[in-house]
């Protein structure tokens, strides 16, 4: 990871998850976002602070200096980090109670928002995050 890197940590069970992270990563054209699973080794490592069942109820965000926030928490920043993301950073930060929400939403309806997926969406998220972290271990 680089000085400026994030690693984004997903349920690596969730299509849903799974597509929107890989959508991500196809932004994340300068290979600032890092994708681990919650449920791998590195993973529980990262999380090691939280209790085992507050890990999957959101995606996570380290940054380089260790700093950990959650959902609605780390829109902000991911966004940030993307070309051209920092409008939506912007907005997300100024009204963070907002975002918050909206993420609680959607992480709580996420096997409805993920249902209308197909296999074909979930192959095309699993080649992309599997060949981002490939290539952070090569």
């Amino acid at each position: 990871m680089s000085d400026d890197g994030l690693v984004v940590l997903y349920d690596g069970q969730c299509g849903f998850c799974r597509v929107i992270l890989a959508t991500l990563l196809k932004w994340d054209r300068t290979g600032r976002l890092t994708p681990v699973a919650i449920q791998s080794t590195r993973g529980e490592q990262l999380l090691a602070e939280l209790e085992p069942q507050d890990r999957l109820a959101s995606w996570h965000l380290v940054d380089a200096r260790g700093a950990l926030r959650s959902g609605g928490a780390a829109i902000p920043v991911v966004f940030d980090a993307l070309p051209c993301g920092k409008p939506i950073a912007s907005i997300a930060e100024r009204f963070p109670a907002t975002t918050a929400r909206a993420y609680v939403w959607i992480a709580g309806h996420r096997v409805l928002l993920g249902r209308p997926l197909g296999a074909r969406a979930r192959a095309w998220a699993g080649g992309v995050i599997g060949e981002r972290e490939s290539s952070e271990t090569s």
